[in-house]
């Protein structure tokens, strides 16, 4: 590689943990004493959750029909043992306006009773030494805007207004509301949002045959990396020298063959817009805050999907302070966010609130109306698309494309969304060449960030319908022309890289063209509009392809069994709807026959595991990297924040690692000591060439190869008596490949292990001499002789791993009204296993509603009639609702796996895209015109059919 890929190659770019050196972090999640007590789904007496191996509820179904399920917006200070019960409130006064300074705050609305008892302006966090910490990079430069200058977007907060009291603060919040005049503005000034985030480049131009090596592509050379000119990339130029020189040649090359494309060709061009968005998750952003200045503690209560960077970025925050803190100690209960509690800023916020709460805890908790001003946006992205398409076969030669996002007044991911989602666009098609740019802008607009579907879905919605307008235009079949170009298994990506596993793909299209909503269509639309005077019929057609995972993904599970067979699992996962908790527990009990009797997830205390790490896993050098890892307890990254699409297969991963090891390193030699007993070897002396991947547990037994079962109790108790590692705690890394490592085993010698650290626990039998290893918070802490992590290059693949789904839509569209009613839709999804097929169901459910709000109902204006004047909520933002989802009138097919021992693939992101595509190319089938922005909305298709 000629070129070092920028630091900002990463789609998790933001870095922790160095900073806040000197200062404690304490992470945990709250459960026991509090008066609303985390439930985490423990099985307890009762029906059993699970029969036949089989869950027949959620792990936590009990305490979420009962109410016994809290989340964090459920908590005061009361609830939180050792807390003070008093409890403070606060709420933020935003500047409306971007284009003026900031003078002052005019709080004579309120009169003197309920004049705040704190207001913290920007002047005071100067004066504190309260900086925004680490990374300006990441969370702008500014908390709150300064007197005299201008905000760096609409309804950045120019002032945090602290009560000691709930009554006045609630009545101070409601007066308010929506007024004008509290913000006094000075003179009229030019916009000043920060300078834009970033543009990569991302060229691939492959060899003769798919199978030959690339001439250049962004894996095996690098991506392309420049700053602006104003508002447009920087490009550097071609030339021979250097791998962006070259890439940008290879560009110039793709560039002069679409521009001399002759009569045997179809050059499509065309530009597509994609909406901000607001995720609407049911829990507004939220956090309560004690500063115990007594004992030097910073206590958080925080709502979000990333506890250690919260806690990590708060200790930076305080450092240098007057406010001096020796712990951070953070509890984290359930949330939800759809990727918008990923870094966020608002936990910094409430620090700021708690700091100047004088010893109450202050809590600072959005309404709706303060979560569409100053809650995480799905980005909107402008995109100009060129496919160059060979008439004859249908083949396509080349495909480029200019993928804006607008990221508003900070940072945060939109430099990863953006190429992300442009390293997606190629979708489920094989690309000989490909220039695929990506820019993320600054603007006033509210920030946008981490949100479902993370770029992709704007990308691959785009390339759908212009793939469906090819079709068109080409007069094939838009599946056939779809067939023609499937991405198949071995072929290379955008990226240069060749996926995991079977890409299944070309199934997918064969049910979908051989579906009745699309072999009829033709006959149906006739049909049904001859009966439907007024209204047109449409069925259209998308299939797309989601990444899974960050390429930097880290967990820790823990599983031990005790004598009598009960088996305890905790992992560093935590609940955030999609079932991980439920998930992780069945995981265990396919390999080891039978569930946890114990559970404790959230759990981010691994005294057993003393593992340094910067917490820098995108950035390091192979050199630095190598120099590193020769320190047996170093790793790139200690765990990942929790999203939806990384729990089946990242963090099963490691519970399945966990599970397999007790199997083989104490479940197979203890049943092997049982079989052996007797005269002559006893059953197994003729069976001594049973092999280990021979055994089967099942249901609480164990058994195999013909020898007699043997129950998972004696086993255990066996596993015990020898002293053999009863108990396993690991930990996992992945760069788009696993890492693996060589550790000495004390009765098993060396052994490879997909794995990075490792910590054992034995039983009582065990010698004195096996007994005193275990002497790191009991347990043996296993240092590595050896570590295999995934080169650093693969920070370049961008992605590996994919699921794929397609959607047909059937539709009516109101030719009066323009109404759009969705008559039904049929999606088929290819997941690998099923770990828990009703929880898969669940999420296709879901994404479906939430992909059919994108498509047609939900949209926020960027700029001054946006969110970010406090005036949105949902009585303006339109979400869908059952009718108009075809909530009846839905049905899913999902591949079966390939085999038993397919791995879960991570779905939740993916289930919502494909369906905006296909409902956009049924309104075209209906009416016969192509909208190239998103929303379609009813007044649009008014305009159209006037």
């Amino acid at each position: 590689m000629t070129d070092a890929p920028s630091p900002t190659l990463s789609r998790r770019n933001f870095l922790g943990g160095s900073a806040a050196a000197g200062i404690a972090i304490k992470v945990s999640f709250l459960r026991g004493t509090a008066q609303a007590g985390l439930v985490e789904g423990a099985t307890r007496p009762g029906p059993a959750w699970i029969a036949g191996g089989k869950p027949r509820t959620r792990l936590d179904a009990v305490a979420k029909v009962t109410g016994a399920k809290t989340f964090t917006r459920d908590y005061r200070a009361r609830d939180l043992a050792g807390w003070p019960d008093r409890q403070a409130h606060a709420f933020l006064i935003a500047a409306t306006k971007a284009d003026r300074r900031f003078e002052d705050l005019d709080l004579s609305r309120l009169g003197e009773a309920l004049r705040p008892d704190r207001i913290v302006r920007h002047e005071d966090l100067v004066a504190d030494g309260l900086g925004v910490p680490p990374h300006p990079d990441f969370f702008g430069d500014r908390f709150l805007v300064p007197r005299g200058e201008t905000p760096r977007l609409l309804g950045q907060p120019v002032a945090i207004l602290i009560y000691h009291d709930y009554p006045r603060y609630a009545a101070a919040k409601r007066r308010l509301r929506f007024s004008d005049d509290v913000v006094r503005y000075g003179e009229a000034t030019a916009y000043a949002p920060p300078p834009h985030y970033g543009a990569t480049r991302w060229v691939r131009v492959a060899g003769e045959t798919p199978e030959d090596e690339d001439r250049f592509s962004p894996f095996r050379d690098a991506p392309i990396f420049t700053g602006f000119a104003g508002d447009q990339p920087a490009w550097p130029a071609a030339g021979t020298e250097g791998a962006s020189a070259r890439g940008m040649a290879a560009a110039e090359a793709i560039a002069a063959e679409i521009a001399g494309a002759g009569p045997d060709a179809l050059v499509l061009r065309r530009a597509f817009v994609s909406q901000s968005a607001d995720a609407s998750a049911m829990e507004p952003d939220n956090g309560n805050v004690w500063y115990d200045a007594a004992n030097g503690t910073l206590h958080l209560m925080m709502a979000t999907q990333s506890p250690h960077a919260v806690a990590e970025t708060a200790a930076a925050l305080v450092k240098g302070s007057r406010f001096p803190v020796a712990e951070v100690d953070l509890k984290a209960g359930y949330t939800v966010g759809y990727g918008t509690k990923d870094h966020h800023i608002h936990p910094l916020l409430c620090v700021l609130a708690g700091l100047y709460g004088e010893g109450r805890p202050v809590r600072l908790a959005n309404d709706r109306f303060e979560q569409f001003q100053n809650g995480l946006k799905r980005h909107s992205f402008r995109m100009d698309t060129t496919l160059l398409v060979d008439r004859a076969s249908g083949r396509f030669r080349a495909m480029t494309g200019s993928y804006v996002c607008d990221g508003g007044g900070r940072p945060n991911y939109s430099m990863s969304v953006s190429f992300v989602g442009a390293t997606a666009a190629q979708s489920i098609y094989y690309l000989p060449k490909s220039d695929l740019q990506a820019v993320a802008l600054a603007s006033r607009a509210v920030d946008a960030g981490s949100t479902r579907g993370y770029g992709t879905l704007q990308t691959m919605s785009a390339t759908e319908m212009l793939v469906d307008e090819a079709a068109e235009l080409l007069g094939m079949d838009a599946i056939a022309l779809r067939q023609a170009n499937v991405f198949r298994s071995g072929q290379r990506n955008s990226q240069g890289a060749v996926p995991a596993g079977a890409l299944r793909n070309d199934e997918i299209l064969a049910r979908a063209a051989a579906h009745p909503l699309w072999r009829e269509r033709r006959a149906r639309k006739a049909a049904y509009e001859a009966a439907h005077p007024g209204r047109r019929y449409g069925v259209g057609f998308a299939q797309v392809q989601k990444d899974y995972g960050t390429g930097a993904e880290a967990a820790l599970a823990s599983l031990e069994i005790d004598p009598r067979g009960g088996l305890t699992l905790a992992h560093v996962a935590h609940e955030m709807g999609p079932g991980v908790t439920t998930s992780q527990a069945v995981m265990v009990g396919e390999i080891l026959g039978a569930v946890p009797e114990r559970t404790e997830f959230g759990v981010v205390r691994w005294p057993q595991m003393p593992l340094e790490t910067a917490d820098q896993p995108y950035t390091t050098s192979q050199a630095d990297e190598d120099r590193l890892a020769q320190n047996p307890r170093w790793t790139p990254r200690f765990t990942s924040p929790m999203s939806a699409t990384n729990s089946a297969y990242y963090l099963g991963h490691a519970t399945r690692t966990a599970a397999r090891f007790l199997r083989d390193h104490a479940l197979w030699p203890a049943a092997r000591s049982l079989w052996s007993r007797g005269p002559g070897g006893g059953a197994l002396a003729s069976y001594h060439t049973m092999r280990p991947e021979e055994l089967r547990l099942v249901d609480g037994t164990v058994s195999g190869a013909g020898l007699p079962p043997l129950p998972l109790a004696r086993v255990a108790a066996e596993a015990h008596r020898l002293g053999l590692p009863v108990g396993v705690t690991l930990h996992t890394f992945n760069r788009w490949q696993w890492t693996e490592g060589l550790f000495d085993l004390p009765g098993d010698g060396r052994t490879r292990l997909p794995i990075d650290a490792l910590a054992l626990r034995y039983g009582a039998g065990a010698p004195p001499e096996r007994q005193a290893l275990m002497d790191t918070a009991g347990w043996h802490f296993v240092e590595r002789a050896a570590v295999f992590y995934p080169p650093t290059q693969r920070n370049n693949v961008g992605t590996t791993y994919y699921s794929p789904m397609a959607t047909l839509a059937e539709v009516a569209v109101d030719t009066g009204s323009g109404a759009v009613t969705i008559l039904s839709h049929h999606a088929i999804l290819e997941c690998g296993r099923q770990v828990v097929p009703a929880l898969v169901s669940g999420q296709v459910q879901g994404g479906l509603a939430m992909g059919i709000g994108h498509a047609l109902k939900e949209f926020l204006p960027l700029y001054e009639d946006g969110p970010g004047d406090g005036t949105w909520n949902w009585n303006r933002y339109e979400l869908p609702r059952a009718r108009d989802v075809a909530v009846w009138n839905q049905t899913v097919e999902i591949l079966a796996p390939l085999s038993e021992t397919d791995p879960p693939k991570g779905i939740a992101e993916v289930v919502m895209i494909a369906v905006v595509p296909a409902l956009a190319n049924a309104v075209a089938h209906a009416i016969g015109h192509r909208f190239h922005t998103l929303p379609i909305r009813a007044e649009n298709i008014r305009e159209v059919l006037a």
